[in-house]
């Protein structure tokens, strides 16, 4: 990625109930002084991924010339982790997150020029609640699989859990019901679920691997809203019904989701139901991370929508 323009900076974030001082970290991919087109704010999974595995979009930049900007959300990467916040539900918030969002448009001037988002996942139900409080400057809307309603997530990874061999379903609901989520058995059994409906490719590109990694050091975010487990959302995001605010979604947007995406069709169909101006395609060749999975038919669909006057 060094073969093009690219800045880094970190932005203080005075975030509500942290009780110290926090930072954002962030990358822009190209010159947002010298470019009027407006750029593409990247809004990674988890919650607590990390941005690494989003760099595959600097396809979408090669393409089209639009910005990238990239940033690690609070609590993981780069950016200010607060591993003693661990189970507050009243922190780990959406407001806490726009706001985060927020400071960074503002400090790199976005609001006049405009700007798009592509949520990935979690970063999907981010982008969708933000996008229906309706921003100044927001353009363009791309949700990647993103749950529209996790009561429906839940129902859908039942429905996948079940298309698993018998033995890896066994082991699953086991150690599941022992509160055992760290021991070989669960982890080699919850390695199969990942690789049928959240990447599967092989071997797993490296920066895939990194974000991997960066739950694993800091799942602290992740625990509290997910729960201990991709399949099985127990935390404070479990009753999330993003869709009933989507109708406030004033921006176009775009729907991808992946044939074999643990985000099946009809969790998705909400959104496509309720936005206004919504597009909504497949990907015949993936499951969860269709921008690996199926990157140039991804990276063509998006840059078209991005594009289009």
């Amino acid at each position: 990625m060094s073969a093009y323009p690219t800045s880094e900076g970190e932005i203080a974030f005075e975030a509500p109930g942290a009780g110290k001082p926090c930072k954002t970290w962030y990358k822009v991919i190209g010159d947002l002084t010298e470019s009027a087109t407006p750029p593409l704010i990247a809004l990674h999974g988890g919650p607590g991924s990390g941005h690494d595995y989003l760099e595959a979009l600097i396809d979408i930049y090669e393409a089209h010339r639009i910005p990238l900007v990239f940033y690690d959300q609070i609590g993981c990467g780069r950016s200010t982790h607060l591993r003693e916040k661990l189970g507050d539900e009243s922190f780990w918030t959406f407001d806490l997150f726009i706001k985060q969002l927020d400071g960074l448009i503002d400090h790199l001037g976005l609001r006049e020029r405009g700007f798009h988002i592509l949520g990935q996942s979690w970063g999907g139900m981010l982008g969708s609640s933000y996008a229906s409080r309706r921003p100044k400057g927001l353009k363009r809307l791309v949700l990647s699989g993103a749950p529209a309603s996790m009561p429906l997530y839940k129902k859908a990874c039942k429905q996948r859990l079940a298309e698993l061999p018998e033995d890896v379903r066994t082991t699953l609901q086991e150690c599941d019901k022992k509160g055992d989520h760290e021991s070989p058995e669960f982890k080699g059994a919850a390695a199969v679920f990942m690789k049928n409906f959240v990447c599967r490719l092989d071997p797993i590109p490296e920066p895939i691997q990194r974000t991997f990694r960066n739950v694993r050091e800091d799942a602290t975010a992740y625990n509290t809203m997910q729960g201990h487990s991709e399949f099985d959302t127990v935390g404070s995001l479990k009753d999330w019904e993003g869709w009933k605010d989507a109708h406030n979604i004033e921006a176009p947007t775009l729907l991808l989701n992946g044939k074999y995406d643990e985000v099946m069709d009809f969790v998705v169909e909400p959104f496509f139901k309720t936005i206004n101006k919504v597009k909504w395609v497949t990907l015949e060749n993936s499951s969860h991370v269709s921008l690996w999975e199926d990157r140039e038919r991804f990276m063509q669909l998006v840059g078209d929508f991005l594009s289009y006057e």
